[in-house]
C-alpha cells in the first residue's frame, strides 16, 4: 500500500514548483520582451498549435508578442486556469497591444473603445507583478487601483476576484457610501491589493494609523482622463501620487486621452507604452453602435423622452441627464404618469446599497434607468443595453463616447439617440470631426404627447412630492448650462426658461439670482417686440417667424430603423415639426396685413458739452437768494430738525402710555394670580384641622373617614365670584359648628329633666 505524504511535504514541493515556475516565467519575459515603442499587434498572429515558453535550448523561448490567445502568453498557471474557468480565452485588440509591455514592467497608457476589455488589461499584469514577486499577506499594500466611481470599482473588484481566484493575494475595496469604516482602519493594512476611489483611499491615508504604501508595486488608473483632468479628482489623485513611492509601474486606461492628460501624465509616468489601437480606426465608436439625433426644444423633450419610451416597452434603456435634480424629477413626474415599463434611478447621492441594486436590476430585466453620468464610466452590464438616450448635450466629445460606451460592449448591437437643441447644432461638427458616424432622425408626430398639463395637475395633486423638485431641477439645469466652459455650445441667454419651466408642470419659472435681468428675460424676446407687425416693414433686427409648437423639420430616416423602432417615421407628412427651424408664416396675408410696426426704443445719450442747470432759490417776497442763502437762515435750516424731533417724542410719549397700560394689566393678572393661590392655600389648611377637632365621631367612623380620601375643593378660575371656593368652605364648617352645639343643648336638657323628676 502506497504511504501518503504529509502535508509538510506537499507544501515544499508546492512551493519547489512555484520557485521554478517563477523563474521560467522571468526568463521567458526578459528574452522575448518587444522593443519599446513597438506595436505587438503589427507582428504576424502567432499560431495556435505553435510550442509555448521553452523551446529545445534552455535559453530559447517561444515569442509572446503577437500572441492571440491568453495561454500564448508568459503568465502563471493559477492565472491561466482562472482564465479558462471564467472563459476568457481570446484575447481583444487592446491586451493584445498592452499585455506584452505590461509584464515586462514598462509604464503603460492605453486608449481603446468602450467595451474593448481594458480591466483585464491591467489586471493580469498586476496580478503577475505580485507573484512574480513571491508577495504574502505580511507585505502590505502592493497594488492600488484607483475607480472615478464606486459602481466601476465594485466592477474591477469582481473581475479580480474572478481572474485571481487561484491566487493566495488579499484584495480589498475602498469606496464611499458604506459603513463599517473603522473595519475599513483595521484591516487596510493587511490587504496586498486596494481596489478603492480617490477619495476613501485619500481618507484612510490622513486618518489610518500605520496605513504604508512605501512598497507599492503597481499603480492603476482606470478612466485616467476623468481622473486627471475632472476638478473633483484631479487634487485628490495629485495628493495620493505625491505620497506614493516613485519607483513602481503604472498604468492609465480610458476610452479617451485628451491632450491635458497626456500633460499630466508626465509627472507620474516613466517612458511609458502608449496603446492606442483604435486611433486609426474610421469610426471613433463600436462599429455595431447605431448612433442618431434629433433636434427638439428644449421645452419639449420630455414630450418626445415619453413617447420614445413609450414606444419601446420591452427594451432596456439607459437615460441621461445633466444633474441629480433633473433625474429625481423625471424619475418621479414619470411614475406618477405609468409608463408601462419599470422605472429605476441612480445618481451620485443615492446610498451604496440602493445603487447596487439599481444595477443588479437594470442587468436583469427590461427597465428605463435615469442616470447622471455616474454610470457613464465602465460599467459593463450583464445584458446588452437597448438604447442608450442622451436627453441634454454632453458637455465634449469624450463625455458622448462614454456615455454611448454603455452600448454595443464587445460583439453586442446598440443604439443610442441624443436630443439636440437648435442652438447646441454645433456639437454635431464637433462629433463629426471626431470620426463618430451620428445621423439625423425625425419622430413620429402620432406618438408624440404634450406632458404640461399632465405634469401641473400631478404638481398641484402631490406638491410636497413634484413642485420643489421641479424648481430645483430647472434652476439647477439652467446651472450647468452656464458653467459650461463651450459657449459656442452652450449659450444660457438662448434657453427658453419660461416655456421650460411651463412644459414641467410649473405656473412660472423658479428665481435664479445667478442670472442677470436680461439672461431672465431671453425667454421673453418674442414677446417683447409688438404682436402686431407688418411684414413687408420689418428691420433685419426686429425680424422674427411665428413658430408653431407642434411642428419639426427633421431628415428622412432608414426605411430598416423605421422597422426597428416605431417612435421613427418615414413619412414626411406624418413627422412631428418643433419650433426651432425656420418655416413659413401660417397666418393669412388678410391678417397680417393688419399689423403695424413698432419702433425700437431710442437709446438716450448724455451731452457732456451742454451746460449745467442752474437752481434759483425765491424767499416769500418774490427776490431771489444766493444759492447758499437758505442753508445760511438759522431758523429754515433748523425748522426741520424740530419738526423730527417733535415727531420723535410725540412717538415714543404714545409708547409709554401703551406700555403703562399694558403693565397694569399684567399687574391686575398677576395679583389675581398670587390671590387664587393664596386661598387655595388657606382652603386646604383649614380643611386639614377640622378632621383632627371631630371628637364625637366613633372609631369605627373615625377609621372610615380617615381612610376616606380627602377631595380637593373645586376652584372656579373663570366665574365671576372669586369666593365660590370660600363660601363652600365655610357652609361645611358651619354644619360641623352646628352639630356640636346640638349636643351641648341635649346634654343640657337631660339635667334640667333629671332636676324636675329629682
Amino acid at each position: 500500500m502506497r504511504k501518503l505524504k504529509s502535508k509538510k511535504y506537499r507544501i515544499k514541493k508546492k512551493l519547489s514548483e512555484e520557485l521554478q515556475e517563477i523563474e521560467l516565467l522571468k526568463s521567458w519575459i526578459e528574452s522575448q520582451q518587444p522593443e519599446r515603442g513597438s506595436n505587438p499587434m503589427s507582428l504576424p498572429d502567432l499560431p495556435s498549435d505553435a510550442p509555448l515558453g521553452r523551446v529545445g535550448n534552455p535559453t530559447l523561448f517561444s515569442r509572446y508578442a503577437g500572441a492571440t490567445r491568453f495561454e500564448q502568453l508568459p503568465i502563471s498557471k493559477k492565472t491561466k486556469d482562472a482564465l479558462r474557468q471564467s472563459k476568457y480565452i481570446v484575447m481583444t485588440d487592446i491586451q493584445r497591444a498592452a499585455l506584452p509591455h505590461a509584464l515586462c514592467g514598462r509604464d503603460v497608457r492605453g486608449a481603446s473603445k468602450t467595451g474593448s476589455g481594458k480591466t483585464l488589461a491591467f489586471v493580469i499584469p498586476l496580478l503577475e507583478k505580485l507573484y512574480r514577486e513571491r508577495w504574502c499577506r505580511d507585505d502590505g499594500v502592493g497594488v492600488i487601483v484607483l475607480s472615478p466611481t464606486r459602481e466601476l470599482a465594485i466592477q474591477t473588484f469582481l473581475v479580480l476576484n474572478s481572474v485571481g481566484r487561484h491566487h493566495d493575494f488579499s484584495a480589498g475595496l475602498l469606496i464611499g457610501g458604506r459603513k463599517g469604516v473603522k473595519e475599513e482602519k483595521e484591516r487596510a493594512n493587511k490587504l496586498n491589493i486596494l481596489v478603492c476611489t480617490p477619495g476613501r483611499l485619500l481618507q484612510h491615508m490622513n486618518e489610518t494609523e500605520h496605513f504604508f504604501c512605501s512598497q507599492l508595486q503597481v499603480l492603476v488608473l482606470d478612466e485616467a482622463d476623468r481622473m486627471l483632468s475632472d476638478a473633483s479628482f484631479k487634487p485628490a489623485v495629485e495628493l495620493i501620487i505625491k505620497d506614493l513611492p516613485k519607483d513602481r509601474q503604472i498604468f492609465l486606461f480610458s476610452a479617451t486621452h485628451p491632450k491635458d492628460v497626456k500633460d499630466l501624465a508626465t509627472l507620474c509616468l516613466k517612458d511609458p507604452e502608449f496603446v492606442s489601437v483604435h486611433e486609426k480606426s474610421v469610426t471613433a465608436t463600436p462599429t455595431n453602435l447605431q448612433q442618431t439625433y434629433i433636434i427638439v426644444p428644449l421645452h419639449r423633450k420630455l414630450d418626445m423622452l415619453w413617447g420614445f419610451i413609450r414606444s419601446n416597452l420591452k427594451s432596456r434603456i439607459l437615460v441621461f441627464l445633466s444633474t441629480r435634480k433633473q433625474v429625481e424629477f423625471v424619475y418621479k413626474a414619470f411614475a406618477k404618469l405609468q409608463p408601462g415599463i419599470p422605472l429605476k434611478r441612480i445618481h451620485g447621492k443615492r446610498k451604496q446599497e440602493e445603487r447596487m441594486v439599481t444595477v443588479s436590476q437594470f442587468s436583469k430585466n427590461p427597465i428605463v434607468l435615469f442616470s447622471t453620468d455616474v454610470a457613464s464610466r465602465g460599467l459593463d452590464f450583464d445584458q446588452a443595453v437597448d438604447w442608450v438616450v442622451q436627453v441634454d448635450c454632453p458637455e465634449d466629445v469624450a463625455s458622448y463616447i462614454h456615455r454611448v460606451g454603455r452600448t454595443a460592449r464587445f460583439d453586442s448591437v446598440g443604439r443610442s439617440l441624443l436630443f439636440l437643441m437648435p442652438s447646441e447644432e454645433k456639437m454635431l461638427d464637433k462629433l463629426q470631426a471626431a470620426k463618430i458616424p451620428i445621423r439625423e432622425k425625425k419622430p413620429n408626430k402620432d406618438l408624440v404627447q404634450s406632458l404640461s398639463k399632465l405634469l401641473a395637475s400631478k404638481i398641484v395633486q402631490d406638491p410636497d412630492l413634484l413642485r420643489g423638485v421641479a424648481n430645483r431641477a430647472v434652476i439647477t439645469y439652467v446651472k450647468s448650462v452656464k458653467k459650461q466652459k463651450d459657449k459656442e455650445i452652450f449659450d444660457v441667454k438662448e434657453l427658453p426658461i419660461d416655456e421650460f419651466s411651463k412644459s414641467i408642470g410649473l405656473p412660472f419659472p423658479p428665481r435664479m439670482r445667478f442670472l442677470n435681468n436680461e439672461i431672465n428675460n431671453s425667454s421673453k424676446k418674442v414677446s417683447e417686440l409688438s404682436p402686431i407687425v407688418e411684414p413687408e416693414n420689418l428691420d433685419k433686427d426686429n425680424e422674427f417667424e411665428l413658430l408653431p409648437k407642434e411642428e419639426l423639420d427633421i431628415s428622412d430616416s432608414s426605411e430598416e430603423d423605421r422597422e426597428k423602432d416605431p417612435f421613427l417615421t418615414n413619412d414626411t407628412a406624418n413627422a412631428a415639426d418643433w419650433e426651432g427651424r425656420k418655416i413659413e408664416h401660417t397666418m393669412s396675408p388678410s391678417t397680417l396685413s393688419t399689423r403695424v410696426s413698432k419702433k425700437k426704443k431710442k437709446k438716450l445719450k448724455i451731452n457732456i458739452h451742454r451746460p449745467v442747470g442752474t437752481r434759483v432759490v425765491f424767499d416769500d417776497e418774490g427776490n431771489s437768494l444766493p444759492p447758499l442763502a437758505r442753508l445760511a437762515d438759522i431758523n429754515n435750516a433748523r425748522a426741520p430738525l424740530d419738526q423730527i424731533q417733535d415727531k420723535k417724542t410725540e412717538y415714543y410719549k404714545k409708547l409709554r402710555e401703551g406700555l403703562k397700560k399694558e403693565d397694569k394689566d399684567d399687574k391686575a393678572q398677576y395679583h389675581n394670580r398670587r390671590r387664587e393661590k393664596r386661598l387655595k392655600n388657606k382652603m386646604k389648611w383649614k380643611r386639614g384641622n377640622t378632621y383632627e377637632k371631630e371628637e364625637d365621631v366613633s372609631d369605627s367612623e373615625g377609621e372610615a373617614y380617615a381612610n376616606r380620601p380627602h377631595k380637593r375643593s373645586k376652584i372656579y378660575f373663570g366665574s365671576d365670584d372669586d369666593d365660590g371656593e370660600i363660601k363652600e368652605s365655610k357652609d361645611k364648617l358651619g354644619f360641623i359648628a352646628d352639630s356640636i352645639s346640638l349636643a351641648e343643648q341635649e346634654a343640657v336638657a337631660l339635667k334640667v329633666l333629671s332636676a324636675m323628676h329629682s
